[in-house]
């Protein structure tokens, strides 16, 4: 769970601090933290959005506003 945890609050620092990181790249490592989360704990795809897909897809929308 620790190691998950890190995992997520990295991908949400290089998010907000990789200026030169696409959309693609960055749904890409938010694919690659959920992968993680879903090997981890296969029955917990539910539990990882409500926690941290919309932490994710709030630094997205922030990031990369929809005009």
């Amino acid at each position: 769970m620790r190691e998950l945890r890190f995992r997520a609050d990295l991908a949400c620092e290089l998010l907000r601090q990789q200026k030169t990181m696409s959309m693609q790249e960055a749904l890409a490592l938010i694919r690659a933290v959920k992968r993680f989360a879903m090997e981890r704990f296969p029955d917990q795809g539910d539990t990882f959005d409500l926690i941290y897909g919309t932490r994710m897809r709030r630094i997205l929308m922030e990031r990369f506003p929809v005009c």
